[in-house]
């Protein structure tokens, strides 16, 4: 079909990648009523791919779609409408499109629709909403619905508190690469919450965080380095991510840092400087 002429091009498929014969293929489709096309038009605009930016021409394709009741085109709307894209800015109005899609199964939108009601944005806050949306779209693989879901057994809010069932959820976000979930799976390891204490699992799991830039990750591996947890002690490596930390303005890195900077010789602080510009251009800012 069209749209599927359009997705190849798109997305390079057995053709060379051109978005402007994609977005061609894309409005014919549209033009004849193919819903998907008229979504995919819709991303087109959206994105400013092969067409100038235009957040309204984006928002009608993606209302033309979603009053037909497709799903992705329903939760691009709500993304519009929470975002005040192409339309006003109405928290309302997005949670009722989040509403469409997620109960045909959208695990953005569920994901999105759980993170409302936790808030209590454009809906009542009703923590037992949450928890059943965050479940849905946990269940289908969605790291934020997954961590989050996590946070709510490791805090007992809206569920019975269960460190083991907050550890599986970090968990399996966590090896999806959703940040967060690898920063709290990290201190469940360094804590012993939900799963027997391990320090190198705890070291490995802050290095990742701690090389997307998150100061409190970099701080904590710093501790770890510097006391020897985990991670054979270096005082160089301890004080290159307490550096870090303490350049992101993290008060208890720059505390922690100036302990280091007392405890080590002169030729120390130079490799842990040095070490501190080589680690920054590896950290994906």
């Amino acid at each position: 079909s069209q749209n599927n002429l359009g997705v190849m091009y798109d997305r390079g498929r057995d053709v060379p990648e051109n978005t402007a014969e994609a977005l061609r293929w894309y409005r014919m489709a549209a033009e004849q009523g193919h819903v998907g096309a008229q979504n995919n038009l819709g991303v087109m605009y959206d994105e400013g791919r092969g067409v100038s930016e235009d957040d309204r021409a984006a928002v009608n394709w993606y209302r033309t779609a979603a009053d037909q009741g497709f799903p992705s085109a329903q939760y691009n709307l709500g993304v519009m409408y929470s975002r005040g894209l192409g339309v006003p800015q109405s928290a309302t109005e997005a949670a009722r499109w989040y509403l469409k899609a997620a109960v045909r199964g959208h695990a953005g939108a569920q994901y999105n629709l759980g993170l409302m009601y936790e808030t209590g944005r454009g809906v009542a806050e009703k923590i037992e909403e949450a928890v059943a949306w965050y479940r849905m779209a946990s269940e289908q693989g969605h790291p934020g619905a997954q961590n989050n879901l996590g946070v709510l057994y490791d805090e007992g809010r809206g569920v019975l508190q269960n460190d083991a069932e907050a550890f599986r959820l970090y968990r399996l976000a966590a090896e999806q690469g959703y940040t967060s979930a690898q920063y709290n799976l990290g201190v469940m390891y360094a804590q012993g919450i939900g799963v027997p204490r391990n320090a190198e699992e705890a070291v490995r799991w802050y290095r990742k965080v701690a090389l997307k830039g998150l100061a409190q990750a970099q701080y904590n591996l710093g501790v770890r380095h510097a006391q020897g947890q985990g991670a054979p002690m270096d005082f160089i490596a301890g004080y290159a991510w307490m550096d870090l930390a303490a350049g992101q303005g993290l008060e208890s890195a720059i505390e922690y840092r100036e302990v280091l900077e007392a405890r080590m010789t002169p030729r120390e602080l130079v490799e842990g400087r040095k070490l501190s510009v080589e680690l920054y251009g590896r950290v994906e800012w």
